[in-house]
């Protein structure tokens, strides 16, 4: 495994003006990938270099509850390829008319075009039952091992790895498919591979499933539903 990567002798440890736009553009180009992949291998030292930004992530009470199951064999993907067109069947069923076409023409997944895949686990009981700061919300183990997804998601962007995470999955299912144990919970299926390009925009927005919400109607100040008032002009 890469060792992580060392703080750099800016005073205290600031970044220049190159290295924050760096971060921002990873943050701002990275894109739930299900197509364009490219059957070029992912180097081992590239993908541990992956591996060890997501564990770098933050945990609560520094748990550090995540797992990674890396997934290479073309007959392990065929398995989860078949839960994916079930779940999928029954998730098409849901919607009708013009949505329901719609849902039918989206690629929702890269599972067999991708060179590797990543099953993101989170071991709820890691660090016995009195975790530091988890006492009152059970939940932040789950949410620690998001985190851990998005820095390997943002990794990967700058590595030039596109990523796409497959929820389409009964995750009882899957857990069989890779002899995960019962009381592991899964959080993510991942695909991963360079890509032939970075769509400029979201797929789904492209498609017209959905747009960006304005960032302005999601921020309160204070209390929940009070908006700043803008000076007037």
């Amino acid at each position: 495994m890469d060792k992580p990567h060392r703080l750099s002798g800016a005073r205290n440890g600031d970044f220049s003006e190159e290295e924050r736009a760096a971060v921002y553009r990873a943050i701002f180009e990275r894109r739930d990938v299900r197509d364009k992949f490219l059957p070029t291998p992912i180097p081992d030292a590239v993908l541990s270099r992956l591996l060890t930004a997501a564990h770098h992530a933050g945990s609560v009470g520094f748990m550090q509850p995540w797992n990674f199951v890396v997934v290479r064999e073309a007959k392990t993907k065929r398995a989860v390829k078949r839960l994916f067109t079930r779940a999928n069947d029954k998730a098409a069923a849901k919607y009708r008319g013009e949505r329901g076409a719609l849902y039918r023409r989206l690629k929702l997944e890269g599972i067999e075009e991708a060179p590797v895949s990543l099953c993101v686990t989170c071991s709820r009981q890691r660090g016995g039952r009195h975790v530091l700061g988890r006492s009152t919300v059970p939940e932040t183990d789950l949410y620690s091992t998001c985190c851990a997804i998005q820095n390997l998601w943002l990794a990967a962007r700058a590595e030039g790895i596109g990523v796409g995470w497959v929820s389409i999955l009964d995750h009882e299912a899957l857990k069989l498919v890779l002899g995960i144990p019962r009381p592991i919970k899964v959080v993510a299926y991942l695909c991963l591979g360079y890509v032939s390009e970075f769509a400029r925009r979201p797929d789904l927005e492209q498609a017209g499933w959905r747009r960006r919400l304005p960032l302005d109607q999601l921020v309160y100040h204070e209390q929940w539903g009070t908006r700043e008032e803008t000076e007037a002009g």
